[in-house]
């Protein structure tokens, strides 16, 4: 009690003056003008400013843009009551989903909830990779070694591994390709805009990932813009045709989303790939800039909706399994995404999230929880693996049961049985978008439906 009477009594004065300051002074000598300038410029973009001025490079912003332009709050599941019937049970509600059906090995999961491409090193820590390989386990789903190479740990956890074939070369000998349960071609990733340059220094490469990368000491890795020996589009086909024809697994093709999304499809259908993964501009990633993450790209909602609609305009939807990723956070927002017509969602942020749970007590508030996922994190060996895959297996089977009960009102019976008459929405330039029922106009009389 003393010691809080002595500070205040230390602390009063200060804001005495401070107060009368605020009121009587003009703005130029004002400490209030801090708050208009806060207003004006953002508390982001303050101190992205202060980081530049003190760093004098590229940021590097973990875990995706805050700027979300998807509209999913606008879009609405369509319940039944009476005119037609809920499902009677919603725990025989189907939720699996098949990724490549037409493969000689198609990949067979019992969601279609998906951990996307987070690369060990170039990434994330190798525990917490380890960490959501289980939980994927667990759940009957996939997880992703993005940018990366395959090592023995994440393969040994994972029961279903799909593996990029990416710009940096790390994935692309026979015996890491061969141990795959899908191939997945990256060419673009939305956190970054599409594909730029991107230097790992030697200095921040450990022994364990220098040896799964096949670095020599002192080498540095690089993800490149292009992959490697690739100058034109028809290298790029003839790599996925070679690729088809050597694996019985899926063969995939990621790109980001952008503007140009049915020029890049185009490009896709030429090829003989299984499946398209196409990554909003919402998506994360370690260490993209602000700059590519928060003005480059298409966000992924529109990302979706334009890849669908061009498949299907082009006879084409049955060809390919789409799998759909970029800030998808919700049961809510995998339905209305499976909805508008993807196969899959991929999920990468809330997945980790989810799987940190309360163990995220351990570095806050003195450091941000990404310390204890990145690879470069300082808190890396505070993370209890099992731990964080049995949580990161409970988020995903609640989002499954959530699921479920949502298709029992649209009185479905699977979850492969969702389309857009499913959704309506209640912005007019979205239902002409989408060709989604607006929610402002009234539907036809009942006895034009034949409900008895």
């Amino acid at each position: 009690m003393l010691l809080s009477w002595m500070m205040m009594k230390l602390i009063d004065p200060e804001m005495d003056e401070a107060t009368v300051k605020m009121l009587t002074e003009d703005y130029a000598d004002n400490p209030f003008l801090m708050v208009t300038v806060t207003e004006k410029l953002s508390p982001r973009a303050m101190i992205e400013a202060a980081m530049r001025a003190e760093a004098g490079k590229e940021l590097a912003r973990p875990l995706g843009s805050p700027v979300v332009l998807s509209p999913w709050d606008k879009l609405l599941l369509n319940p039944k009551q009476l005119f037609q019937l809920p499902t009677n049970d919603y725990t025989q509600i189907a939720t699996k989903t098949v990724i490549g059906p037409k493969a000689k090995k198609p990949l067979k999961l019992e969601l279609p909830i998906m951990i996307t491409g987070m690369s060990y090193g170039g990434s994330l820590s190798l525990p917490i990779k380890i960490a959501l390989a289980k939980g994927a386990t667990m759940v009957g789903t996939s997880t992703n070694t993005g940018e990366s190479a395959v090592t023995d740990e994440e393969r040994g956890a994972a029961r279903f591994l799909i593996g990029q074939y990416h710009r940096g070369g790390q994935l692309s000998s026979q015996e890491q390709l061969k141990q795959l349960d899908a191939i997945e071609i990256q060419l673009g990733q939305g956190a970054w805009g599409g594909a730029v340059d991107s230097t790992m220094k030697d200095e921040d490469i450990k022994e364990h990932l220098r040896k799964a990368w096949h670095l020599k000491k002192g080498e540095d890795a690089t993800v490149y813009a292009r992959m490697p020996g690739k100058s034109t589009t028809q290298d790029y086909i003839r790599m996925i045709n070679d690729m088809k024809a050597q694996y019985d697994v899926p063969i995939g093709v990621k790109i980001a989303g952008t503007d140009y999304i049915e020029y890049e499809l185009a490009v896709i259908a030429q090829t003989e790939a299984d499946y398209i993964v196409v990554d909003g501009s919402e998506g994360g990633t370690a260490v993209a800039n602000p700059t590519l993450q928060d003005n480059v790209g298409l966000p992924t909602f529109h990302t979706l909706v334009r890849t669908i609609d061009w498949l299907v305009k082009n006879n084409l939807r049955d060809r390919f399994s789409v799998i759909i990723a970029g800030g998808l956070t919700t049961p809510g927002h995998f339905l209305k995404a499976l909805a508008l017509g993807a196969d899959a969602v991929y999920i990468g942020t809330i997945a980790l999230l989810a799987a940190l749970h309360t163990q995220m007590t351990k570095a806050m508030p003195q450091a941000p929880p990404s310390q204890m996922l990145l690879y470069t994190g300082k808190l890396t060996d505070k993370l209890n693996v099992d731990l964080a895959a049995n949580h990161l297996a409970n988020f995903l089977a609640s989002c499954k049961v959530e699921m479920q009960l949502a298709v029992q009102a649209v009185g479905k019976n699977s979850i492969k049985e969702l389309n857009r008459s499913d959704l309506v929405t209640v912005e007019k330039d979205l239902s002409e978008f989408t060709n989604i029922r607006y929610a402002a106009s009234h539907r036809e009389d009942r006895e034009n439906h034949n409900i008895k």
